[in-house]
């Protein structure tokens, strides 16, 4: 399988170890978290025309995507 861009470790390299923490104490993080990968999965094979889809579903996905990501920042920020 390729490189999937924008997982969490990448976007958050200086956060590995809170995010680690935070998806086995907080619940909350970690269904976040898991949205987030599942999103950011469904966006990556659609870019890549694995499972294409029109502009107006794509550019939603990653709207979704910056919003969750948005959220888990500001976690890891209270968390640091």
């Amino acid at each position: 399988m390729s490189h999937t861009p924008h997982e969490l470790a990448e976007e958050f390299p200086e956060h590995v170890e809170t995010m680690h923490k935070l998806k086995t104490d907080d619940t909350h993080f970690a269904n976040l978290s898991e949205k987030y990968h599942e999103l950011n999965r469904a966006v990556h094979r659609a870019e890549t025309n694995v499972e294409p889809t029109d502009d107006l579903h794509m550019a939603e996905m990653r709207k979704q995507r910056l919003a969750l990501k948005d959220e888990i920042s500001g976690i890891l920020r209270a968390a640091s």
